[in-house]
């Protein structure tokens, strides 16, 4: 009896989505598709640009003759997190937000833009070789949160904005 239950509960789960308009990201007609190998994100200009868009490419996937362009704006700064009685910070927070705009490249139309915002923090209590360390990891981690938050956004989208 327990086993019907259950059923009965996901066919009725199943029937609410569908009638909320509820299609999968993946599934036929599903943004995710309409995506993948379709979008272009800007050139990167530094060392952290290069890491939001190749986790950007991981997920949309490569591509040279892209529909779709991705423009991004980053701002990225650290904040003293802890600070000792002597007055040294030992850990930082690293907050970053980016705006981003999807447009088509053969008409120049806008179809999306946001922003999305994150942090990760580290540590500053080792040597200098390892603080500095933790720091560019601190910033990889930044913007590979950045960059999948934007194609959670884009993901988000209604197919009828991509046609």
């Amino acid at each position: 009896m327990w086993l019907s239950d259950r059923r009965k509960f996901l066919l009725l789960g199943l029937a609410m989505l569908s009638g909320c308009g509820y299609r999968p990201v993946y599934g036929p007609g599903g943004v995710g598709n309409m995506l993948r190998g379709q979008v272009l994100a800007r050139a990167p200009a530094d060392d952290r640009e290069f890491v939001l868009v190749h986790q950007l490419e991981q997920r949309f996937g490569r591509t040279r003759n892209a529909r779709y362009g991705l423009d991004y704006r980053l701002e990225l700064r650290e904040a003293g997190l802890a600070i000792t009685p002597a007055q040294e910070t030992t850990r930082f927070h690293v907050l970053g937000k980016a705006g981003f705009v999807l447009h088509d490249r053969t008409t120049g139309s806008r179809l999306a833009s946001g922003t999305v915002d994150s942090f990760t923090s580290y540590s500053a209590t080792g040597t200098t070789v390892n603080t500095q360390a933790a720091r560019d990891d601190a910033y990889r981690r930044l913007m590979v949160i950045l960059a999948d938050k934007i194609v959670s956004h884009l993901f988000a989208l209604s197919p009828e904005v991509l046609k």
